[in-house]
C-alpha cells in the first residue's frame, strides 16, 4: 500500500471516504521479477537478493518493518514467512502491531499468556471497532506469537486522537489528551510534498484554513506513536528484534515510522514490502524500501470508487454523530446536518464509525440507503440516493 492508500485510510477515520484507492495500474508487458524473488529497489534495473543473504542482514537489525496492504492475503502470508524465518535466527523477538491502540496492551498480554480464546481475544481487543479488516488475515500472526510466547506490542493510538489532531492541529490538543505521544520529529519536505498531493485530491478538506498543516500533523502523529512504541520496548529489552506489522504507507521511502525511529536513536532498521509481479519496475525507485518481495499479480480494484456521503463522524452514546457535512455532498443533498445522530442505517444500528463507513461503501451505485436520524427531540426517516454513476 503506497502512501496515498494509507492516507485514504486516515481520511476514512474521520469521514465516510473510500478505505483504499486502487493500486498503481500494472503494466503486464514489463513484469518485474519472478514470484518469490527478493529485489532491491533501484528503478528499471533492480538487483536481486538471495534469501539467506538478506536474512543474515535482517537478523542483525534492531527493527524490521513489514509494510502491508491491509486486505491483501499474499502480504499476510509473506509476513508470517518472514517472521518465522527471523525467529529461527533470533529467538528474542517481539512483534509490534499497528492494529491495536496502546490502551489494549493488557489484552495482548493476556492472549500471549494463553488466558483468552480467539473469540474472547478479538472481542476484548475491540477488533471490529479499532481495525475492522478480516481477522483471518491476522490470526496466523497472533497464533504464532502465542505459540512461541513472543510479546505483542500495541503500537497505535485511538482514532479519536488522530481525529482531534486532524481537525485542529497538534498544538491545540492538550498534553493530557495526547495518549503519551511526544512531539513528532518534523517530516521531511519531500514527505510533505506527497501529503500535499493527497490533500489536494480531496477538495472538501481545502475550505478550512490551515487544514493541510493539521492533515500533516495527523499523519506524523500516527508514525510517531508507532515509532515510540517500538523504541520504548527496545529500551526495556535491548536484546530483542522488533518486527513491525503495519501499512506500507508508513514505511515507504523512509518517510514515516523509519524517520521517527531514527530521531529516537533507533538506526539499525530495515523496511520491507511486497511488489506484484505484473507491476512495472519503473516504480521501484531507489529508497522505496530496503527490499521488496515479489508476489503474484493481484486482482484489479473496481474502476469506480466506492460511494461516500461526505461527512465527518464521531461516536455518540446511541449511534454515530455527524460532526460536519461537506458542501455539495450526498449528505447535504439528502438534508443531513451537523449534530444529527445516525440511529439506524438500512434497518441496523451502526456499531461504530468504521461499521458506518463499510455500510456506505457496500452500497451499489444507483441504490438507496434508508437512514433513521435523531435530530434533537425528533426522529427523522431519510433516504440517501446514490447516483447510478459515482
Amino acid at each position: 500500500m503506497d502512501c496515498r492508500l494509507f492516507l485514504a485510510a486516515l481520511l476514512s477515520s474521520t469521514s465516510v471516504y473510500a478505505a483504499a484507492t486502487p493500486s498503481p495500474t500494472p503494466e503486464p508487458a514489463e513484469s518485474c521479477g519472478q514470484v518469490g524473488q527478493w529485489l532491491k529497489p533501484a528503478g528499471e534495473r533492480p538487483s536481486s537478493y538471495t534469501a539467506p543473504t538478506l536474512l543474515e542482514q535482517l537478523s542483525a537489525q534492531q527493527v524490521v518493518l513489514l509494510g502491508e496492504t491491509h486486505d491483501r492475503a499474499d502480504d499476510h502470508r509473506w509476513q508470517l514467512d518472514v517472521l518465522t524465518a527471523l525467529h529461527r535466527q533470533r529467538k528474542s523477538v517481539a512483534i509490534g502491531f499497528e492494529m491495536f491502540p496502546r490502551r489494549l496492551q493488557p489484552v495482548l498480554d493476556r492472549w500471549v499468556g494463553g488466558e483468552l480464546s480467539e473469540a474472547a481475544f478479538l472481542e476484548q481487543a475491540e477488533w471490529k471497532k479499532v481495525w475492522g479488516y478480516d481477522a483471518e488475515f491476522y490470526l496466523p500472526l497472533f497464533r504464532f506469537a502465542r505459540e512461541h510466547r513472543l510479546p505483542m506490542l500495541a503500537l497505535n493510538v485511538d482514532r479519536k486522537l488522530v481525529q482531534q489532531v486532524s481537525a485542529k492541529g497538534w498544538d491545540a490538543v492538550p498534553e493530557s489528551d495526547r495518549q503519551g505521544v511526544s512531539r513528532p520529529n518534523p517530516p521531511r519536505e519531500d514527505y510533505r510534498a506527497i501529503l500535499k498531493e493527497v490533500f489536494d485530491s480531496h477538495a472538501e478538506l481545502q475550505k478550512d484554513a490551515g487544514r493541510f498543516d493539521y492533515f500533516v500533523d495527523a499523519q506524523v502523529l500516527w508514525d510517531r506513536a508507532m515509532a515510540e512504541g517500538i523504541a520504548a520496548h527496545l529500551q526495556r529489552h535491548p536484546q530483542d528484534l522488533v518486527i513491525g506489522i503495519l501499512g506500507a504507507g508508513h514505511i515507504q521511502n523512509g518517510y514515516g515510522v523509519p524517520h521517527q525511529l531514527a530521531s529516537l536513536g533507533v538506526t539499525r532498521q530495515s523496511s520491507l514490502m511486497t511488489w506484484p509481479s505484473d507491476h512495472s519496475c519503473k516504480a521501484l525507485t531507489a529508497g522505496l524500501a530496503d527490499a521488496v518481495f515479489v508476489i503474484p499479480p493481484q486482482p484489479q480494484q473496481p474502476a469506480s470508487p466506492p460511494p461516500r456521503l461526505g461527512v465527518r463522524l464521531e461516536m455518540a452514546g446511541d449511534g454515530v454523530r455527524i460532526d460536519g457535512v461537506m458542501q455539495g455532498s450526498l449528505a447535504e443533498q439528502t438534508g443531513l446536518k451537523a449534530g444529527d445522530i445516525v440511529v439506524q442505517a438500512a434497518g441496523r444500528k451502526p456499531g461504530d464509525i468504521q461499521d458506518m463507513i463499510r455500510m456506505v461503501q457496500r452500497q451499489p451505485a444507483g441504490t438507496w440507503l434508508p437512514l433513521q436520524i435523531r435530530r434533537g427531540a425528533e426522529t427523522l426517516e431519510m433516504v440517501v440516493r446514490f447516483p447510478a454513476q459515482p
